[in-house]
């Protein structure tokens, strides 16, 4: 299939899937298996990293006003709400930051068209969203207790397969949280992981020589997943609000036993 058509598809892909509870990344494992992506190993992994960077800028243009009074907040030195929200957020982002510093090259190695491991993580994501669904109480706002939680549950959400904003949303529903506070907490929460993440492979040149000859590519996919990314943010927040999540349930079964048997089938 043509580079840049493969770009696209798999930034819409991206963008659809990261703020929905499918797990954006096994399903862009599923679909470099099925349109034949022959990159290598460190090209397919920057294409991941990539539409991620568009879906967590998407996520700042949706928050911005959050995102601009946090920030003033910080710069304030005050110890008010958006103080208080930003500790939070850093205490969430402690678990998956040291598992993506001691355990990167295992990391790296998932993201390798791993469709066994893709199925039974989508099918541990149906359960989570299940769980959700079922919560009724649910008006507690977030504590510090909580995002070290929902911090776990991201760092799980590493494995391709288990659904990011799934996992972290649920476990804040099921923790007691507000559905709203839950989706805006989880959004927010990944930002500054995707851009230290950028930030990391810029400064060690790996984004550089893995990208040779592949920035047409790469720019597409970007832009393919942030546009998706902003209608995607919009919808999944209302889909919280409704408790819809069970519908999402039936789908990760459904994918997930598809990408078992396509393991099955090689």
């Amino acid at each position: 299939m043509n580079e840049l058509l493969l770009a696209a598809i798999l930034g819409i892909v991206q963008g659809l899937t990261e703020f929905l509870p499918v797990s954006s990344s096994g399903h862009l494992e599923l679909a470099k298996y099925l349109l034949g992506d022959q990159s290598m190993p460190g090209q397919s992994l920057l294409m991941t990293v990539v539409v991620h960077f568009g879906t967590a800028l998407s996520t700042v243009v949706i928050f911005r006003n959050d995102v601009v009074r946090i920030l003033k907040s910080l710069f304030s030195f005050s110890w008010d709400e958006q103080s208080k929200f930003a500790v939070k957020i850093i205490l969430s982002m402690i678990p998956a930051a040291l598992v993506g510093l001691f355990f990167e090259d295992e990391i790296d190695a998932l993201f390798n068209k791993q469709l066994m491991l893709v199925g039974i993580s989508l099918i541990v994501t149906a359960v989570l969203l299940l769980l959700a669904d079922r919560a009724r109480d649910t008006t507690q706002k977030v504590g510090y207790g909580h995002s070290l939680f929902v911090g776990l549950s991201q760092a799980l959400a590493i494995l391709p397969g288990i659904s990011r904003s799934g996992a972290t949303i649920s476990t804040s529903v099921l923790l007691g949280i507000d559905r709203t506070r839950a989706a805006r907490f989880s959004f927010l929460m990944v930002v500054p992981l995707i851009f230290g993440k950028i930030a990391k492979d810029l400064l060690s040149g790996d984004l550089a020589t893995a990208s040779h000859n592949h920035w047409g590519a790469l720019t597409i996919g970007f832009f393919a997943s942030f546009l998706t990314g902003m209608i995607a943010c919009k919808w999944m927040i209302a889909l919280v609000k409704k408790s819809q999540l069970k519908y999402f349930a039936i789908y990760c079964v459904i994918v997930g036993i598809m990408a078992i048997i396509l393991h099955l089938a090689v």
